[in-house]
């Protein structure tokens, strides 16, 4: 999952090529460095492979960069690439959009890399071909050029004080949207700012159940985060726990509301260590190697 500045960041209209690695056989390069240079998908058949934050993609297939109800944003990052079950749900539910709002279609942020895998900036998961970010933007009634698409901006939906939504900008249409989502029975979870938790929770009528799989996490004031089930069949696929019952409109809601939440105490921060290929699944080195 990313932030909402990282998912923001511009594009270029000129990608330049990353420069090839001096030692890409050394078992300390980061995963990261040898999947993020792999400009086309594994020529293999289609699976997930791994966790969500934790795998790679064989036999990724691109969503189309349009569509009758669908655009695809900052095309420099070739981030566009999924398992053909993400493929499928991103351009059923993008043709869903505008029969439950007033949307025209929807925005599309990052998917994965061609072969899935650890990314270079802004991810933890979306490894897998099986999560997308969708921009709390509607596709405008145009295509957008190039360049708008690598230096536009979504909507910040969330107040300043990060305690509600801003009422000048949420609006029943972002609630449709999200609620078409989690409705869809492929997907497994829906990651959004807890603000927009917060909304979800105040607004939704009749059916309920649906909210169950809308969860708060840090960041996810631009977009909302689609996280679909392992396909039917894939034994490599390792899904995540089932998410809990009830609503999630309780006590663990609130905590994302406490004052050490919201204004954490600054500390010292030590980066992550990044993953490298010995501890990815053993069948990611196929696919990073396969031509």
């Amino acid at each position: 999952m990313t932030g909402g500045a990282l998912a923001q960041d511009v594009g270029t209209l000129e990608p330049k090529p990353l420069p090839p690695l001096a030692h890409p056989e050394d078992p300390l390069t980061p995963a990261k460095e040898l999947f993020g240079r792999k400009a086309e998908p594994a020529p293999l058949a289609a699976r997930t492979i791994g966790f969500y934050s934790h795998g790679c993609l064989a036999g990724g297939r691109p969503l189309p960069v349009n569509g009758p109800a669908w655009e695809v944003m900052r095309l420099s990052r070739n981030r566009n690439w999924g398992h053909p079950a993400l493929i499928a749900f991103l351009e059923r539910f993008a043709r869903k959009v505008p029969t439950v709002s007033n949307w025209p279609g929807i925005l599309v942020g990052d998917m994965s890399q061609p072969r899935g895998g650890p990314m270079l900036t802004g991810h933890a998961s979306h490894q897998i071909g099986l999560d997308a970010d969708i921009w709390l933007t509607p596709m405008p009634n145009r295509d957008l050029s190039r360049l708008e698409r690598e230096e536009m901006s979504a909507v910040n939906v969330v107040r300043g004080d990060r305690l509600d939504v801003d009422p000048t900008r949420w609006t029943p249409d972002h609630l449709a949207v999200v609620k078409a989502a989690a409705l869809d029975p492929e997907v497994q979870r829906i990651f959004v700012n807890a603000a927009i938790k917060k909304a979800i929770c105040r607004e939704a009528t009749g059916d309920r159940s649906w909210l169950n799989k809308v969860r708060p996490y840090y960041g996810h004031d631009y977009h909302f985060h689609v996280r679909l089930a392992c396909p039917q069949g894939e034994e490599a696929c390792r899904d995540q726990d089932p998410v809990p019952p009830g609503q999630g409109c309780d006590a663990s809601l609130a905590w994302w509301f406490s004052e050490s939440i919201l204004h954490p105490t600054p500390g010292p921060w030590k980066p992550r260590r990044p993953l490298t290929m010995a501890q990815l699944p053993t069948e990611c080195k196929t696919v990073l190697l396969a031509r």
